[in-house]
């Protein structure tokens, strides 16, 4: 089973990103369950979401404690929760920032990976909202799920210009992971 968990501030899509993720799993054919966990619910706090994908039924229903990957929405949330609690050896880190991943300096064996998505959402969306770009990265790196699964997941749940713009958006993510990957 992969365990992800994704931390944010509400407001950025956290809860979407993560029922968007378990919706594309589903239509590649995986089990998968995604479920939130708030502590103060405005907007601005800070949020976590969770998902679990695998082959077969999933019947574990608490917390993601010990994830494979840690999606970051917010980098400034690095430095006052702890988001790498837990993480596997080997897993990832995916931070929403517009530095170079070494810059982070983050204290972890696993691989960290950036992508500017608040600037890439309010280029192509008009807000900053970071989630469907953050699955489109993190699909593109970890080929867990298909992108072809995320964006229809996204057009279902966001019919018509916003939910092409979020396709949009998701799309130049990936082309900037590949761009990397092609540089590496």
């Amino acid at each position: 089973m992969i365990e992800i968990r994704i931390h944010g501030r509400g407001g950025q899509g956290n809860v979407a990103a993560a029922e968007l993720l378990a919706i594309a799993a589903f239509k590649d054919g995986k089990f998968a369950q995604a479920f939130p966990s708030f502590g103060a619910e405005r907007v601005g706090a800070p949020v976590q979401a969770f998902v679990r994908i695998d082959s077969k039924k999933i019947r574990v229903r608490e917390d993601v404690r010990t994830p494979d990957y840690l999606i970051v929405q917010d980098q400034y949330l690095i430095d006052s929760v702890p988001v790498l609690d837990g993480l596997k050896e080997g897993g990832l880190v995916l931070v929403n920032a517009n530095v170079r991943s070494e810059d982070l300096n983050l204290k972890t064996t696993a691989t960290v990976e950036t992508i500017p998505a608040t600037e890439i959402a309010l280029e192509i969306i008009g807000r900053p909202i970071p989630n469907a770009i953050m699955i489109g990265a993190f699909c593109s790196i970890t080929g867990l799920v298909s992108l072809e699964a995320v964006q229809q997941a996204i057009m279902e749940k966001f019919p018509g210009a916003v939910g092409t713009n979020n396709v949009a958006a998701m799309e130049r993510a990936h082309e900037l992971i590949q761009e990397r990957k092609e540089h590496a």
